[in-house]
This record gives structure tokens, C-alpha cells and sequence, in this order.
């Protein structure tokens, strides 16, 4: 297989064997790229908490805690039939930008106080009807895991890599190429990470440095603040927990952990390739999508 080209895509999104399992929590807002963000318009509340849904069309939505206390909470999104998409929610009072990432459909949104241990109570729960005005939308904004306003470092540094590129995998193609040549593997982050961790996403950009969640969210932020779909997904590289992206072109569709060689299009991860050193073994192992498994899409 040939070495890294200009044609080369990678959407692996990370540089070692290993990740941490990325736990949502946060004392933040992550603010949605678009400018047409709306607030106030359809909210569903107790004394505990509220659910601003005036974006459900655009997929996403902003929760906040009100209830005062100071304990752990957080919030479980489930679309019906789907699976369960659990975060940390900060208890300030701030609001916070969750993805309503499985498409059209009846959602639940609870949020939970803890009572004790690991233990949590409901503090407040609504059920929203989600149609959505493009299935694209959710994979367009800022969230808990790629959080990013247009003004980031990460959303200018896009646009300068971007700019003279008139397709959307020639885009792809310079953010991958940047972060690829640029950035390296934060072995310490790896081993000291706790649970919780997000992704800063200009900080990482100014360190060139971080693990394979840091990577997937920096790619993501940069892709979604050009307008172009991408998701951020979580799951499993064999039993290595892993994160990675996927991007929607017009040309392609979505294009999943992909490698082009000039002729055609072959399921590639260079974390394996790279720390495998080629072998034939590794390329046998990368080249098989039956070794990767998703579990969530953020």
C-alpha cells in the first residue's frame, strides 16, 4: 500500500493502541456555529431544570440545571427504540449544547440528580417529537464533545487550510494532512486522563498534541465550522475503545475511517498502521471493517 499522499484520508482520528473512554462533563456552554440560533422560543421546565428545545428542526437542544444543589448531574437522551446517549451536565445554572444525533423520531430527555454513590434520582423529564429539516443538521454544530464558535482558533485555521479548495474531499483531505503532519500523541494525557475529560479543542490546536479523542474533535470542529457534515463517533477498535470520524460528501456519501490510494477507496486506521509498522498482519487487521464497531455519534 502506498505511503501517505496528497490523496491520503485519514479519518481515524488518533495516534495510539489505546483511548480513554470519553465520559461527558463540563462547566461550559458550547455555543452552535450557526448565527440563526434560537433560545426562549419552545422551553419545557420545572424547579429542577429546563429543556430548551426552539432548535429540535436543527438537532440539538440546551439543557440546564436550576435545582441548586451541588451534586454530580446529568442528562440521558434516548430516541425511542434507540440507545442511551448519557452526559455530565454542570450544576451552575448554565445551559449546555446536546446532538439529537439519531435522525427523526420521539426523543426522551431526563435529567438526573445523584442522590449517592453512584446512585441518581430524576429531577426532570420531557418527551419531544424531533423532525429534523435535514438529516445532516445535527453534524453541523458545537456540542459537548466538539465545542467551538466561530471565532475559535480551530474553525480560522480551517478556513485558512481550506481556502483555494473547491471540493469538499480536497478539503477533507488539507485538514488531514495538517493534523497528521503536525500534531503528535500526548502519551501523558493518555495515562493520567480521568473521567470527565473533554476535549479543548483551541488548546489542543495550539499544543499539537493530544489523544485520540483530542484529534476526532479537532478534525470535527474544523470540518463543521466549514460547513461540511461530519460526526464524531465513539466505539470499539477490536476491544481497544477508540474514537474516530466520518464526513458526508456530496460525491461519496458518508465516508467512514477511509484510505485512498488512487484507484479505490479501502477502510484504513494509521494509529494501527503506523504502531504496526506496515506489517502485514496490521494491514490485514485495518483493512477489515468487521474489526471496528461504532457505538455512538456525537
Amino acid at each position: 500500500m502506498k505511503k501517505k499522499s496528497a490523496l491520503t484520508l485519514f479519518l481515524a482520528a488518533a495516534l495510539t493502541l489505546a483511548c480513554a473512554a470519553p465520559v461527558l462533563g463540563a462547566d461550559y456552554r458550547a455555543i452552535p456555529m450557526k448565527k440563526s440560533a434560537q433560545q426562549g422560543v419552545t422551553v419545557y421546565s420545572n424547579d429542577k431544570a429546563a429543556v430548551d428545545a426552539s432548535n429540535l428542526a436543527e438537532g440539538y437542544l440546551f439543557v440546564r440545571y436550576t435545582g441548586g444543589k451541588n451534586v454530580r448531574i446529568k442528562v440521558q437522551i434516548t430516541k425511542e427504540g434507540g440507545a442511551d446517549y448519557t452526559y455530565d451536565l454542570n450544576n451552575t445554572g448554565l445551559s449546555e449544547t446536546f446532538p439529537l444525533t439519531e435522525g427523526d423520531g420521539k426523543y426522551t430527555v431526563k435529567v438526573l440528580e445523584n442522590t449517592t454513590e453512584n446512585r441518581y434520582a430524576q429531577a426532570y423529564t420531557c418527551t419531544l417529537s424531533v423532525t429534523l429539516r435535514d438529516s445532516m443538521a445535527p453534524f453541523l454544530y458545537s456540542n459537548q464533545f466538539v465545542n467551538f464558535t466561530p471565532d475559535s482558533a480551530v474553525a480560522q485555521k480551517a478556513a485558512e487550510l481550506m481556502a483555494g479548495q473547491t471540493d469538499t474531499l480536497s478539503k477533507v483531505r488539507v485538514v488531514f494532512d495538517y493534523v497528521v503532519d503536525n500534531f503528535t500523541y500526548d502519551y501523558d494525557r493518555a495515562a493520567s486522563v480521568q473521567s470527565g475529560y473533554l476535549p479543548k479543542v483551541d488548546e489542543v490546536l495550539a499544543a499539537k498534541k493530544g489523544i485520540c479523542f483530542d484529534y476526532a474533535a479537532v478534525m470535527a470542529a474544523m470540518l463543521r465550522s466549514q460547513n461540511i457534515p461530519c460526526k464524531l463517533v465513539v466505539g470499539y477498535a477490536g476491544t481497544t475503545y477508540h474514537a474516530w470520524i466520518n464526513v458526508y460528501s456530496e460525491e461519496t456519501g458518508w465516508v467512514e475511517v477511509i484510505y485512498f490510494d488512487g484507484t479505490s477507496w479501502t477502510l484504513m486506521d494509521p494509529t494501527f498502521t503506523s504502531s504496526g509498522k506496515r506489517s502485514d498482519s496490521i494491514m490485514k487487521y485495518v483493512t477489515n471493517s468487521a474489526n471496528y464497531q461504532q457505538k455512538y455519534a456525537y
